[in-house]
């Protein structure tokens, strides 16, 4: 694709944006990638943005929050828009049906560019619309998508732009996602302004979704960097010695900084992790447990439930037996 058919690059003419939010999609996606633009012509003083919702069937959106989003039709109305954004978030391989994967890839062409904000590129992956590109989604999802689609290459970036594709895994990534897309267009002076009224910042795509020192600031940086580490073995998970030994300090002083700041042990913080992660694949997903307990770093299922009847007060299975909200 030539540079002058991408979006992302200075141009006068206004830009109209087709959402696809899905069911379970989360409100907080839908406005960040909203929002920016909507506040570009604001201080723009001129309608350089415009967008449309579209919904699978037409009708209003249910939202993780309980809230219905309205909508201007099914897919059919984003026609006649520059760029498609698919937004989802929990349930898409439900919520995603295969008329609608087929009615997107049947529609893909019409568009210059096609993103996918969230679980919004798993969508594009299920209609073969990301095959050969470059793309990122949740951290999440990264490992199953990856798993499921090689033939993406996927990154854990914040976002990922190649050609006439585009993808951001969540929603402060979207927020950025938009902020560059206002810089490309009508300069960097704009998007700092934006950024400014949100009291916010523009990340780079490169930058890493999970990134501890950046999101805890207020914490001892050694306790920051003691976090990040954590979440990277979460299957493989390190003792404390081994933890501090990776942060230069003693086990002792690890011990000290975890029970001063949390009020718990490092190694009670980690657990507090790998079950969270847990809690994550057992509803959102249907892997088998015993795959879900060596993914979290359990030596198995019967081990990862104990851990969890003790944390959750209820055996796994319960929650799969249980309607998600």
């Amino acid at each position: 694709m030539s540079k002058s058919a991408t979006l992302f690059a200075p141009s006068a003419e206004p830009l109209t944006l087709a959402l696809l939010v899905l069911p379970q999609a989360s409100i907080l996606e839908v406005a960040s990638t909203l929002d920016p633009m909507r506040c570009a012509n604001r201080h723009l003083g001129h309608q350089a943005y415009r967008w449309r919702v579209v919904s699978p069937d037409g009708g209003p959106v249910p939202l993780t929050c309980g809230i219905e989003l309205p909508s201007s039709g099914p897919l059919a109305a984003a026609e006649g828009a520059e760029a498609l954004v698919v937004i989802a978030g929990f349930r898409q391989a439900e919520v995603a049906t295969r008329p609608l994967i087929a009615d997107l890839r049947r529609m893909a062409p019409r568009f210059k560019m096609i993103g996918g904000i969230d679980a919004g590129p798993w969508v594009l992956a299920r209609a073969g619309l990301l095959s050969g590109y470059r793309a990122t989604v949740h951290w999440e999802d990264f490992e199953d998508l990856a798993a499921a689609h090689p033939e993406i290459t996927l990154a854990p970036d914040r976002y990922v732009i190649d050609r006439n594709r585009f993808t951001a895994g969540g929603a402060a990534p979207a927020a950025d996602l938009m902020l560059h897309l206002i810089a490309s267009r009508h300069g960097a002076a704009i998007s700092r302004q934006v950024a400014g009224s949100f009291l916010t910042t523009h990340q780079d795509g490169s930058a890493p979704q999970l990134d501890a020192p950046r999101r805890e600031r207020r914490l001892d940086p050694r306790m920051a960097q003691a976090i990040a580490h954590m979440e990277t073995h979460l299957d493989s998970p390190r003792t404390v010695a081994q933890t501090a030994k990776a942060l230069g300090l003693s086990p002792r002083r690890l011990e000290s900084l975890f029970q001063a700041t949390l009020g718990e042990s490092p190694a009670a913080y980690a657990l507090g992790l790998r079950l969270a992660a847990a809690r994550r694949l057992i509803t959102d997903t249907h892997h088998p447990l015993a795959d879900i307990a060596l993914r979290t770093g359990f030596s198995s299922a019967s081990s990862l439930s104990r851990a969890f009847r003790r944390k959750y007060k209820a055996p796994p299975s319960g929650l799969r037996k249980r309607p998600q909200a």
